[in-house]
């Protein structure tokens, strides 16, 4: 029997709604594979592994494989003045609004965006330590997802990484002699993110080594722009303690810190680096920093941001709403689904932030594993397995979404 031909068999698909084209490669391989009547599901499937908006029921706030802080924009199609100086008319700075408003909110003196986290750690090595030693302690020498190794990160800036103390115990004293003994460009604290070191251990902060006479760059990692939370009612959630902040860590001495846009700080994807104007500008005007610089989207949506924060104004930040939403209304809820079991759970903040620590939240538990199904819904809702149950934990999910998690749950039966 001769094959259904390949534009024929992909016009049956036009329901779907994707592109001729997309469908036609689905009507290929169908057919390539002798078995023309699973078109139809290789061109869903194709549909499925598009980006499109997920509910988060997994209790991880920042779920790095689900875009990190979640985040509205809304931008209309025009032209922004990116890089002009409306007062003048001539080319102005990318600098001059977001980063500007995030320098303000940090208590910096200037601050430069870039495209990630690790973008801003390069920069920050590339332009000020180039050929020079660095000094960091071994307990900092970190990886976190995806690979990010300080030590690959310093060898690709040029800089010489010089390791100091112990992987459990650094000491100020270790770092006066490592600076005696190989003239450092830069200390870098780094943030250990993802785990902690406990039991028999020592770290000289900030403060300590403030005073050694070489610039202190502080990748505090997380983003937390200030640890008494003025943005929030009440005093800072429990779970912070122990966080570094942008604003205490500058005035505790570093020169610069940096950090990512897309975890606590509650934005899009983005690196920042903050602090003293003078280094600001050295790494400004690195050729590095075009290659690592953001667009105008990114741009817009962290100076809304930014704004956010200087209005204090938390409750307009995702993020913080949902980090902060109490347990009781998330148990009303949980209750409101009408299936499933409410049970108290525990969230974690993710992203590397705070690691080691929970949130109380609560949910509703289902028996077994139905995260195949929830993730089949439209939209998709992500949920997790604890103990031989499907938990879905509503501290990730906006209020707006209970109903569309009540409907995949109704569907599933």
């Amino acid at each position: 029997m001769r094959p259904p031909s390949v534009d024929a068999l992909a016009r049956e698909l036009a329901g779907t709604g994707l592109p001729h084209p997309l469908l036609v490669d689905a009507a290929r391989q169908a057919i390539a594979a002798g078995d023309p009547a699973s078109a139809r599901d290789r061109a869903e499937a194709a549909g499925r592994a598009l980006l499109r908006p997920v509910v988060n029921a997994t209790g991880v706030l920042l779920h790095t494989n689900l875009g990190r802080a979640p985040l509205a924009v809304h931008q209309p199609a025009r032209y922004a003045n990116v890089e002009l100086d409306l007062a003048t008319g001539r080319r102005g700075s990318r600098r001059g609004h977001a980063a500007a408003l995030l320098a303000r909110a940090a208590g910096a003196e200037a601050a430069l965006v870039v495209n990630n986290g690790a973008a801003a750690v390069l920069l920050a090595l590339a332009a000020l330590a180039a050929g020079r030693p660095v000094l960091v302690s071994r307990s900092e020498l970190v990886e976190i997802g995806g690979g990010f190794r300080v030590p690959e990160v310093l060898a690709q800036s040029g800089a010489r990484l010089v390791e100091v103390g112990t992987t459990n115990r650094t000491r100020r004293a270790d770092y006066e002699r490592a600076a005696a003994a190989h003239d450092p460009a830069l200390v870098l604290k780094v943030h250990q993110s993802n785990f902690r070191i406990v039991g028999f251990t020592e770290s000289a902060p900030v403060a300590q080594l403030a005073g050694l006479g070489v610039p202190v760059v502080a990748d505090i990692g997380s983003g937390l722009l200030d640890a008494t939370t003025p943005w929030l009612e009440g005093p800072p959630p429990a779970w912070l303690a122990g966080e570094p902040a942008a604003r205490q860590t500058l005035a505790d001495g570093a020169a610069l810190v940096t950090f990512s846009g897309d975890k606590l700080l509650g934005g899009p994807q983005a690196g920042i680096v903050a602090g003293r104007a003078d280094l600001v500008d050295r790494c400004a005007r690195h050729p590095l920093a075009r290659a690592l610089r953001p667009g105008g989207l990114i741009l817009g949506a962290l100076q809304e941001l930014a704004l956010a924060y200087l209005r204090r104004d938390g409750s307009s930040i995702a993020f913080w709403r949902m980090a902060v939403a109490p347990v009781a209304e998330l148990r009303a809820r949980a209750g409101a689904l009408g299936a499933g079991e409410v049970v108290e759970c525990r969230s974690v903040p993710g992203g590397g932030s705070v690691p080691g620590l929970t949130i109380a939240s609560a949910g509703v538990a289902l028996r077994g594993d139905r995260t195949a199904e929830l993730r089949a819904a439209d939209p998709p809702v992500i949920a997790r397995v604890e103990a031989g149950r499907t938990v879905l934990d509503l501290r990730t999910v906006a209020p707006e979404d209970d109903a569309v998690v009540a409907r995949a749950l109704a569907a599933l039966g």
